[in-house]
């Protein structure tokens, strides 16, 4: 004979850290035979609610959401950081901030004038200057976009009118005819390497085809005039009087383009030396006194307006 007794349901409180949910026990009536004097359960299997097993999915699932905010923010990490890794490794990530600084704060504030400068430019300046890193005719004498022609080379040299056609007289006959810019100014600069590879030449050197010598030998007239008037200084010395001694070799090679001196003569264009000392940071600055210069022998020059800017 089978006995079905009916059991109490039971409640259970379940705690943790996160949930103080309550959750319900319930035991299913148990069914028992009697055989004899002994009572054989038939079936005595707990069962929990479906609270506890929603319990369990919400804990695992919290446990996901965690670990999957935090790989998003390791991630994000690692990208910043390889991007600061990237950013100091790209030579022109420093160059586009200057450039669309340079948008915000002067093309975009000066818009009617870069506008007109987009039609025509009219610089009242041509500049030849070195091409020496250290010395921008832009940055240490403050031309605007417009206002000065430049030109750079190998130690600011202009080769005489005869030597035939070189990038340096292209530009010359451009801005001289072209652009007609009233004023020609030759920098030159302290500790160059220009100078001091002109003022180290060997007699090799002098017919040599490399290019370096090639194009400092036009200003061997001012090697050989450092030679002369200053021959009791030391070698670095000499390279300092040569620098000087051959803006003004350039000043007399321009006068060599007939097109150039013709413009000088009618006061029309004026030519003017200048150097600039990066030791010290210092700047003279003189003009080629042309009709002075006209009594001179052949190689000698007078200048006027000399002035130090300090």
């Amino acid at each position: 004979m089978a006995l079905l007794i009916p059991q109490p349901t039971s409640v259970a409180a379940a705690s943790s850290s996160t949930d103080s949910s309550v959750h319900l026990r319930r035991t299913l009536p148990v069914t028992f035979r009697v055989s004899g004097s002994q009572l054989r359960f038939l079936d005595n299997k707990p069962i929990l609610l479906k609270s506890l097993d929603s319990f369990k999915n919400t804990s695992a699932s919290s446990r996901a959401v965690k670990e999957s905010q935090n790989l998003v923010v390791e991630t994000s990490n690692k990208q910043r950081n390889t991007q600061v890794v990237e950013n100091e490794l790209d030579p022109f990530s420093e160059m586009k901030q200057r450039f669309l600084s340079f948008k915000k704060e002067q093309y975009l504030e000066n818009m009617e004038y870069f506008e007109n400068l987009a039609k025509e430019q009219k610089p009242k300046f041509m500049v030849i200057a070195c091409a020496d890193s250290r010395v921008c005719p832009s940055s240490i004498l403050g031309f605007q976009p417009g206002e000065a022609f430049v030109v750079r080379n190998i130690a600011n040299l202009v080769p005489p009118y005869q030597n035939g056609p070189t990038e340096a007289n292209a530009a010359l006959e451009f801005a001289v005819n072209f652009l007609e810019v009233q004023n020609i100014l030759v920098v030159g600069h302290s500790c160059c390497g220009g100078i001091k590879a002109l003022m180290s030449m060997t007699d090799d050197d002098l017919t040599s085809s490399n290019f370096i010598p090639n194009w400092v030998r036009n200003g061997k007239p001012a090697r050989i005039r450092t030679q002369a008037n200053a021959s009791s200084l030391d070698f670095d010395q000499q390279c300092q009087h040569c620098e000087k001694v051959s803006i003004n070799q350039s000043l007399l090679n321009l006068l060599s383009y007939p097109w150039i001196e013709e413009k000088v003569a009618k006061r029309r264009i004026s030519i003017h030396g200048g150097y600039y000392n990066f030791v010290d940071c210092t700047f003279e600055k003189w003009t080629l006194d042309y009709k002075g210069s006209e009594s001179k022998s052949d190689g000698e020059y007078s200048i006027k307006n000399r002035e130090f800017w300090c």
